[in-house]
């Protein structure tokens, strides 16, 4: 446990003096790090004479290509971006057409649902519905209407009837009234006509 321990320990300072030593390295350089470091270090590597910084000429120019260098990658950078940006814009342009035809087409199939042709007439679906119901209305009141007149006329034909039926009573009694005051008379006559001959 305590070589496992130790071991670790180790490992850890190797790697925290190799951290440091690097970290070093790349403050001191003219060939990594940032500009503002290589400034920095330019700055320290420098000769004092009076109140000016004597540099060499390899080292300015060194600086130097390094600057160019990273305006020429932000440079590279910024012409990326602004073609990525024109990419964008072009896409998002795209994008909004599509979308307008989609709400166009949107606003057609909303139309062709809610509408339909009816004797070649298109028409909208709560149109034909207030249509619809208004012919059953109708149809309703006519089947209402029309059963009321034949409930009357059923009525009327009902009291016809039983006054046809009354008046066949007192026809067939006054006519057996009548047959037999004709067999009364013939009776009588033939009596008569009988009293007569003897």
């Amino acid at each position: 446990m305590k070589n496992k321990l130790l071991l670790l320990l180790f490992t850890f300072s190797v790697f925290a003096t190799i951290l440091k030593a690097q970290d070093q390295e790349n403050a001191g350089s003219l060939t990594s790090g940032t500009i503002s470091s290589q400034f920095d270090y330019l700055n320290t590597i420098s000769n004092n004479y009076q109140d000016y910084k004597v540099v060499k000429k390899a080292h300015l120019d060194r600086i130097r290509q390094n600057v160019t260098d990273s305006l020429n990658v932000f440079k590279n950078e910024l012409i990326a971006l602004k073609q990525d940006l024109r990419e964008r814009q072009n896409e998002i342009a795209e994008l909004q057409s599509q979308m307008s035809d989609l709400r166009g087409q949107l606003e057609s199939a909303e139309k062709a649902r809610d509408s339909f042709s009816f004797l070649g007439i298109p028409i909208h679906k709560s149109a034909y519905s207030s249509m619809m119901w208004m012919i059953v209305a109708l149809l309703t009141g006519a089947f209402l209407f029309f059963l009321y007149k034949y409930s009357l006329s059923h009525k009327v034909i009902s009291k016809a009837r039983k006054d046809l039926e009354e008046t066949r009573e007192e026809f067939d009694q006054h006519r057996k009234n009548t047959l037999e005051r004709e067999r009364k008379l013939k009776r009588e006559l033939v009596d008569a006509l009988n009293q007569k001959a003897l």
